[in-house]
């Protein structure tokens, strides 16, 4: 009589080897004596549920945010970390950078990327692996009187044309409120006038817009009112395009609006004003894009 028993151990299971010994007994009546094989213990299967994690998080979302460094850039950069993305934070200062994110792990990926140097390095340091991109860039304020047109107007562009070549499908932009300010019969309000006073900031981040509508990706461009670096207070307050003139409201709110913005269909080709008020309803971000029309 011949039995074939098969056997494995959790540790050959978790390198796919499977081992089978072949036991003979020709006279005796009583049962073969088999290898002690004692409940096998879970380390495999540990080690195979590990595995399976690791393999999720290789297939993270990652998200490339462009001006990751200034204010606004960084709280988006940790919201989205916070929320499970991995982020390819794109920088000027990589030195100045890494201390600024000491304290994140290996979900964030930085870059030196300049986004007025054209869009085909845009394209290398967005690369095949982000799904979107998030623009929060801004200009130095320094000599070069172009600068703010550089960066605001066409550096956009190149960052809208670098997803064009990529087929990034997902886009969004934090503007400004006020940047269509003289049609709106707003040209003397002081908030637009000091901001124009810089290199017409207002006319550069307003002509990248229009770019962006054109260019045929789902975009949101959320045009922020002053913004303060205090922590949210009040509630979120969203208009369409062309509405608010005044008004303030905290970057980490902004970043939010942003990071919320990514997955949400009533999110999609719009253009949205936002302030904070305390008086304002509570409402849920659905009911808040979803209230925007599409133009």
């Amino acid at each position: 009589m011949i039995r074939r028993t098969c056997y494995l151990s959790a540790r050959h299971l978790h390198h796919h080897h499977h081992h089978c010994s072949l036991l003979f007994s020709t006279t005796s009546p009583e049962p073969p004596k088999f290898h002690s094989l004692k409940p096998i213990k879970m380390e495999g299967a540990n080690e195979i549920t590990r595995e399976a994690k690791e393999n999720v998080n290789q297939t993270k979302r990652k998200i490339f945010v462009a001006g990751a460094s200034g204010r606004t850039g960084k709280s988006i950069v940790e919201q989205l970390l916070a929320k499970g993305f991995e982020v390819k934070a794109a920088v000027r200062d990589l030195a100045k950078a890494r201390a600024t994110f000491s304290k994140h792990g290996p979900s964030l990926q930085m870059v030196v990327a300049d986004v007025t140097e054209g869009s085909d390095k845009l394209v290398q340091a967005i690369g095949d692996d982000s799904e979107a991109v998030i623009c929060a860039t801004g200009f130095r304020p320094g000599l070069n009187p172009f600068a703010p047109w550089k960066v605001e107007n066409l550096g956009t562009v190149n960052l809208v044309e670098a997803c064009r070549k990529l087929g990034v499908q997902r886009f969004i932009l934090i503007s400004s409120i006020l940047v269509n300010g003289a049609a709106m019969g707003q040209m003397l309000n002081p908030a637009y006038l000091y901001l124009n006073i810089f290199g017409l900031i207002l006319v550069a981040k307003h002509k990248a817009e229009n770019h962006i509508r054109k260019s045929g990706i789902n975009y949101t461009i959320i045009r922020p009112a002053a913004l303060k670096n205090e922590p949210p207070s009040g509630n979120l307050v969203m208009e369409p395009e062309d509405t608010l003139y005044d008004g303030t409201i905290s970057r980490d709110l902004v970043a939010e609006v942003a990071v919320e913005a990514l997955d949400l269909p009533e999110a999609s080709y719009k253009v949205v004003e936002i302030l904070s008020r305390a008086d304002a309803p509570k409402r849920t971000y659905e009911d808040l894009f979803g209230s925007i029309k599409q133009k």
